[in-house]
């Protein structure tokens, strides 16, 4: 559902995502109500007018230009979250998206406001415009609710929770906890819920919670046939890789306990200071954030896909740990043509990637980061030199920020920039917003083999549900 660009949004289209409630639309569009002069967010908690009674936005200056003014429970005027934005939202935007990525957790006000290109003190000020709140404290908030989620769900001692979650001090960490959430971090341990189940293993458990149902067979199915050897490993229902987070390396393995609807991540690491990046990476990586009984209830409309969501409910788009490796893969499987990239990025890895001597079976090295591919001589990997070339042009424009995957970019910004670097398919380019950006309305699948514009905006699971039929190679 691209409407970054100036196209006017499809009502169609608006309205199911509205019903759906899905946070991925928020800053995308905005719904004007003609009765009370009114518009909002898709996640607004209050009921939307009659579908004759609203009319549609692309951004919240055009509805207040067209006589509209903001909701005060969605806060309209300030939504959150969207690459979409017009103006001084899309930079308020843009830094929300990097504060939850941790930009705050390690740097300051000063280095967040030079990556989205403001002084500090304009950033500050945009933000107490536009959220009633300035950078640091968001970041604040943030901390301490995962902070929150730590104490109930793991058994971290307070000193340490305090630290993963970024505080510098335990006065700072007692004084936050107890001025956000109301009670100190020792009174939240001691009334917190009966014993959960845990994972196996010697590291840190943390659970992530999802909608039901989740087709986790389905999930696993995927990322195991586009698993990379040495890098990741699916077996016995379960996903494990190696990672690399804040200098460290370790290893990651989710299972999922479908009774409490959520997903067990074992981590070995030998710290956890990267702990809310993991958390957030693995919500987008096995779609955690999603609702499946919206999206089917639609979809369900079509009879093609109507029998394919009753076989297989609850069927996710699966993301990837780092959109680089995304791109990477989707750039090889384009120019190999019929040959899976899965075993050329096995070479590569093998060959450049950091060694990695863990006591998990399988994983012997992490996957290689631009500035280890930009200059690589991969000849030795098999690739021709014409693939080899747009493998470095690709690791030196995103080592050189010309093309972005973290949060201070859109989709399509990123796609401007991959573009220019090498040619690709609309395909995939597709494949990458999928997997690397979740963009629920990705379809990476020829658009004159189905009715695709009628799936909209949740195309990317109408494809997931056409691969998992083996209709189609997603």
């Amino acid at each position: 559902m691209n409407v970054d660009g100036g196209e006017q949004p499809s009502p169609d289209i608006c309205r199911q995502a509205v019903f759906s409630r899905d946070a991925r639309f928020d800053g995308r569009f905005f719904a004007g109500a003609v009765t009370t002069r009114v518009y909002c967010r898709p996640t607004c908690p209050v009921p939307f007018a009659r579908p004759g009674n609203l009319v549609w936005f692309r951004s919240a200056a055009e509805a207040e230009r067209s006589g509209f003014r903001a909701c005060q429970r969605c806060r309209s005027a300030a939504s959150p979250g969207s690459p979409a934005w017009f103006g001084t939202s899309a930079v308020v935007s843009r830094a929300l998206r990097l504060i939850g990525e941790g930009a705050l957790d390690c740097g300051n006000v000063e280095s967040l406001a030079d990556r989205v290109g403001l002084g500090p003190r304009q950033l500050r000020r945009l933000f107490v415009e536009h959220l009633g709140a300035p950078p640091a404290r968001i970041a604040i908030t943030r901390r301490v609710y995962f902070a929150r989620h730590l104490i109930e769900e793991t058994q971290l001692p307070i000193a340490e929770v305090a630290a993963c979650a970024g505080f510098r001090s335990i006065r700072q960490f007692n004084h936050a906890m107890r001025t956000i959430i109301g009670e100190s971090p020792t009174e939240l341990r001691r009334i917190r819920s009966s014993p959960r189940p845990s994972a196996p293993g010697p590291g840190l458990v943390l659970r992530l919670l999802y909608h039901p149902p989740l087709n986790w067979t389905a999930l696993l199915a995927f990322l195991g046939s586009r698993a990379v050897a040495g890098v990741e490993f699916i077996g016995a229902g379960v996903y494990r890789r190696t990672i690399e987070i804040a200098g460290s390396a370790g290893v990651i393995e989710v299972r999922h306990h479908a009774d409490q609807h959520q997903l067990l991540v074992n981590l070995e690491l030998p710290r956890y200071d990267g702990l809310m990046n993991i958390a957030e990476r693995l919500r987008r990586m096995f779609d955690l954030a999603a609702d499946p009984r919206p999206v089917a209830e639609f979809l369900s409309q079509d009879p093609l896909l109507r029998p394919l969501l009753a076989v297989n409910p609850g069927l996710r788009v699966p993301g990837v740990w780092d959109g680089f490796e995304a791109a990477l893969r989707a750039v090889l499987g384009e120019r190999l043509m019929d040959q899976s990239p899965g075993p050329a990025l096995a070479r590569i890895a093998r060959r450049f990637g950091k060694p990695f001597n863990g006591s998990t079976p399988g994983l012997t090295s992490l996957f290689p980061a631009p500035q280890d591919l930009a200059e690589a001589e991969l000849a030795g990997c098999g690739l021709s030199m014409e693939l080899a070339g747009a493998v470095r042009a690709l690791a030196k424009a995103t080592l050189d920020g010309r093309v972005k995957f973290d949060a201070s970019t859109s989709f399509h910004d990123m796609l401007a920039g991959l573009r220019a670097v090498t040619e690709i398919m609309p395909s995939t380019a597709e494949y990458i917003a999928l997997r690397a950006f979740g963009e629920p309305d990705a379809f990476p699948l020829p658009h004159g083999s189905s009715d695709a514009e009628g799936w909209r905006p949740w195309r990317a699971y109408a494809a997931m549900h056409l691969w998992r039929a083996g209709n189609s190679d997603v």
